[in-house]
């Protein structure tokens, strides 16, 4: 793709999470437009993973109901780390992660949506949060100093960058040695149909995106220096990945997956 075509996607998807970011506490959403979503914003969590529990503990309006999984599963956060989530939305996994780290620790948001990052803000003022931080810009230039990070942490916002690589290169820069990844993000098991990948709204402001193979995100995760590099398939996200595109059999082209690495 030429930087023209590239930061027609940006716009495009900048202008989609706005959309989302300005809507009431409540009305539901999911990765596609709010025609195509199905149940409340807690009730699209719960099916990617998300426990009663962790739905209760953040602010109202932190949970958007959007990715395609919970990385807070695979994460293995621990008290006292630097955990930095890329494209943060409303703060939900934020929050989430703050609990796990504890005073000691410190979390990072990164959103390029303006109103997405005001939204987050205001939530962590709302429910007492100071130990997290949002910040302005694009996953591919992180707004973090190097070697700075532990865990990076993302939900289904990876795959929406026109350039993954560059993504995972400065991922690979903000974490420690021994830093981690750990992603839930969407997954291309078979090549999508032309008419899918012609519509930009579903293609690049939906979790659909660019997503990549197996063998292409392993091999733009090792070109980028990770080590230990595990994605995985998760085959339940079938159930609700059906319903981002509703009679397009899309879940038999994307599934969920985890996608984890560790800087040496």
């Amino acid at each position: 793709m030429n930087q023209v075509t590239n930061d027609q996607i940006r716009q495009n998807v900048r202008s989609r999470y706005k959309e989302i970011a300005l809507q009431e506490v409540g009305s539901g959403s999911c990765c596609l437009p709010a025609s195509s979503c199905h149940g409340s914003a807690d009730d699209i969590s719960s099916k990617l993973g998300y426990s009663s529990e962790e739905l209760t503990a953040v602010p109202d309006g932190a949970n958007l109901g959007l990715g395609c999984g919970n990385p807070q599963a695979i994460a293995e956060l621990n008290p006292g780390e630097v955990v930095l989530d890329l494209g943060s939305g409303g703060g939900f996994d934020c929050f989430l992660a703050s609990r796990q780290v504890g005073e000691t620790g410190h979390v990072i948001g990164v959103d390029m949506t303006p109103e997405m990052v005001s939204r987050a803000r205001n939530n962590a003022v709302k429910g007492g949060f100071t130990n997290t931080d949002f910040r302005l810009g694009e996953i591919e230039h992180l707004p973090v100093p190097d070697q700075t990070v532990d865990v990076i942490i993302s939900n289904c916002v990876i795959n929406l960058s026109p350039d993954k690589q560059q993504v995972f290169h400065d991922a690979f820069r903000v974490l420690r040695p021994g830093g981690r990844l750990a992603v839930s993000d969407a997954m291309m098991t078979a090549e999508l149909p032309t008419e899918i990948k012609n519509d930009l709204d579903v293609f690049y402001s939906g979790c659909i995106s660019g997503a990549s193979s197996v063998d292409e995100l392993k091999t733009m995760l090792t070109q980028s220096g990770f080590k230990d590099v595990v994605v995985e398939s998760k085959e339940e996200s079938r159930a609700f990945i059906k319903d981002w595109v509703p009679g397009s059999k899309v879940e038999d082209y994307i599934a969920s997956a985890v996608i984890k690495g560790v800087k040496p």
